[in-house]
């Protein structure tokens, strides 16, 4: 597991989880870590077991100074693009947080607009920065939890396998059963659906 660098003061990590789907919310997490409290193990939430990003985000919302959750639904998805929806739902975590960052540290290569503090974008952050492998854990979870409360509802398209992504059987169950309201219908495979 890498060593992963913190920068010092009221810092957060802030990463998003969901662009791929074809369904269901883009979710992004902000997370401050308490330097007196480490968590052990914090990778990218893409290299860890779901097991583990379970275990790691009850430990991240036990430990650090200040944690936050937030989303952009679908239908924001559709009408201002996948990006923007992204970097909408990091702004939304990063101002819910209880605690005021001084700075944003931002997975990927654009900031969010119009925060409160001051931020820079690290490509592959998750990876690098503890506090934004935080987030990305935290981001994570939320949303494939989300995705397993749509499972409940929808449970012939397979989201509790795939999570929304376009999987082979995401994509059939498309075909034969239709785009449901919590498909994106900006999305190439859904919206060629619509046109037939």
């Amino acid at each position: 597991m890498p060593l992963l660098s913190q920068p010092e003061g009221l810092v957060c990590g802030v990463d998003e989880a969901g662009r791929g789907p074809l369904a269901g919310p883009v979710v992004a997490a902000a997370v401050i870590l308490d330097p007196a409290r480490p968590i052990a193990g914090l990778n990218d939430s893409k290299k860890l077991s779901a097991k583990r990003r379970e275990a790691l985000a009850i430990e991240i919302r036990e430990k650090a100074l200040a944690w936050a959750v937030a989303e952009a639904s679908v239908e924001e998805i559709d009408r201002i693009n996948i990006l923007q929806a992204s970097l909408l739902a990091m702004r939304r975590a990063v101002e819910a947080l209880s605690t005021r960052p001084e700075h944003a540290l931002i997975d990927g290569n654009r900031c969010p607009t119009a925060l409160s503090c001051t931020a820079e974008a690290i490509i592959g952050g998750d990876g690098k920065v503890a506090s934004i492998a935080a987030a990305s854990i935290l981001a994570k979870t939320v949303r494939d939890a989300g995705m397993l409360e749509l499972h409940a509802t929808y449970p012939q398209y397979g989201f509790d396998r795939h999570m929304g992504y376009p999987t082979a059987v995401h994509l059939t169950a498309l075909r034969e059963h239709g785009v449901t309201p919590v498909h994106r219908r900006s999305y190439a495979p859904v919206a060629q659906l619509l046109l037939l």
